[in-house]
């Protein structure tokens, strides 16, 4: 028997549509459609574009309706933290905030002085960043912000999208997770903490868990783009769970990294950790499958080279992937490093004027050419990841014997290679495609293919190559 199960896989840039096979205890996938994704600016406020990729999700149906190919479910998976409302009539009240939005600014402060610091972390077990959805949801009530107002229920993003294919509203776990309002006592919201804060607790939906099914396609998608009113599973809907959901290993002894614009690196555990030394290192628990908390700390990652790229794109220099890994080797024995994390480098003017700024005020030698640029980004990156995953032996129940590198990142080979050697654990790298395969993946649990989630990463290891690297040192 074969079964096709449709990802959509939005990001913040971009989306894309993947279609899995699965046959025979196998499955392979493709990509069948690309679209864009983005913020847009209105009267001085940032919103994304929900119809838009509601519009895309439409025409990558009609596509495949055309095509012939018939799909057993959808699974949607997105970033965290931003939502939208609906009226209690079940319209869709504009456009969601997005994340970027300046509104939050020095809202987390304000909030401490009702809710310390301490308290907010205690009960979310959430590292706190102003863009949280408790700031969102605070800064929209202090301004009066109408959908808020007139808001019959809060829906996450893939949420939010799932109710546009199928009338049907839920909250699901992992997506809920990253909010900073759920108890990780109860994993449900904590509107005891919300009613503090005044924040309206009756827009708020009970949390399930990944893998229930939110409804089918509605009739009149269904009938518009010729496909069957196929499920719409709630999968997990943080992109960050749906990745590692992907991760093939066969035992709990790793750490994680999820490689991208951001690095997230973590461990995954039964329960969440949340003691005075996870608040002081500012580390979160979120959501992952089967129960699970993904204990992570967010790290500045790939950001750091784009921007240095844009500064020499500006200048007429431009490089690709492979050049730059090249590059970096050429240049491997330059010494100085930079702390990924400190908060000049998050978004300023120049980025390469920011490593400079940061190397000359620690008595370090400057770049004086691209490449020792690039191999001072991949060597900071590398110790970082090295000081967090010791943060991490120091709360993990088990030896952190090996490191999992997926995602985008997970195709630099000096940089995998880089991080064994500092490490000096092996670094296993890839799958790239990790989200939209533990979206798919989830799927497939959901039909009764696969029973739990080391069965998925047991078929993800069969399915996907990856490369080990072992520390050369």
């Amino acid at each position: 028997m074969t079964n096709q199960f449709l990802a959509f896989d939005c990001g913040a840039t971009s989306g894309r549509a993947v279609l899995a096979t699965f046959s025979d205890g196998a499955f392979d996938m493709k990509e069948v459609y690309r679209f864009p994704s983005g913020i847009i600016e209105l009267n001085g406020k940032y919103y994304w574009d929900i119809l838009a990729i509601y519009d895309h999700f439409r025409k990558c149906l009609a596509q495949l309706g055309r095509e012939g190919v018939r799909i057993d479910s959808i699974g949607i998976d997105t970033w965290g933290v931003d939502f939208g409302f609906v009226a209690d009539d079940g319209s869709l009240l504009g456009n969601p905030r997005a994340y970027r939005d300046p509104y939050t600014d020095g809202i987390p402060e304000e909030v401490f002085r009702t809710v310390p610091r301490e308290e907010l972390y205690g009960a979310t077990g959430i590292q706190i960043m102003n863009f949280n959805s408790i700031f969102q949801l605070y800064a929209q009530t202090k301004e009066g912000f109408a959908p808020l107002r007139c808001a019959d229920k809060v829906l996450f993003i893939p949420d939010l999208l799932s109710y546009m294919l199928t009338g049907n509203k839920v909250c699901e776990y992992t997506i809920a997770s990253t909010s900073g309002m759920m108890d990780q006592t109860s994993r449900q919201f904590n509107e005891t903490l919300l009613e503090k804060l005044g924040i309206r607790t009756d827009v708020l939906l009970p949390i399930t868990q990944p893998g229930a099914v939110v409804g089918t396609l509605r009739k009149e998608i269904a009938e518009a783009c010729g496909v069957p009113q196929v499920p719409v599973i709630a999968v997990a809907g943080h992109d960050t769970a749906a990745a590692i959901a992907a991760v093939p290993s066969a035992d709990e002894k790793f750490a994680y990294l999820s490689s991208g614009t951001w690095s997230l690196m973590g461990i995954e555990t039964p329960a969440p950790i949340i003691n005075e030394d996870s608040t002081r290192l500012n580390f979160t628990n979120e959501g992952g499958i089967d129960g699970t908390t993904r204990f992570l700390k967010n790290i500045t990652g790939m950001w750091i080279l784009e921007q240095s790229r844009k500064v020499w794109a500006a200048e007429g220099r431009t490089y690709n992937y492979g050049e730059m890994e090249k590059m970096a080797r050429s240049e491997a024995a330059f010494p100085s490093t930079i702390n990924p994390d400190d908060p000049r480098f998050a978004a300023p003017a120049n980025m390469v004027e920011a490593i400079d700024g940061y190397l000359r005020e620690t008595g370090q030698q400057v770049p004086e050419n691209d490449a020792q640029y690039i191999s001072c980004i991949y060597r900071s990156l590398a110790r970082r990841y090295k000081a967090v995953v010791d943060m991490l032996q120091g709360f993990a129940p088990f030896p952190i014997e090996k490191l999992h590198v997926i995602g985008g990142g997970s195709a630099n080979d000096t940089m995998s290679q880089w991080t064994a050697d500092e490490l000096g654990i092996p670094v296993v790298a890839g799958p790239t495609e990790a989200t939209a395969i533990g979206n798919v993946m989830i799927q497939a649990r959901a039909a009764g293919l696969v029973k739990d989630r080391w069965e998925m990463r047991n078929m993800i290891a069969k399915a996907f190559a990856v490369k080990t690297f072992t520390p050369d040192k």
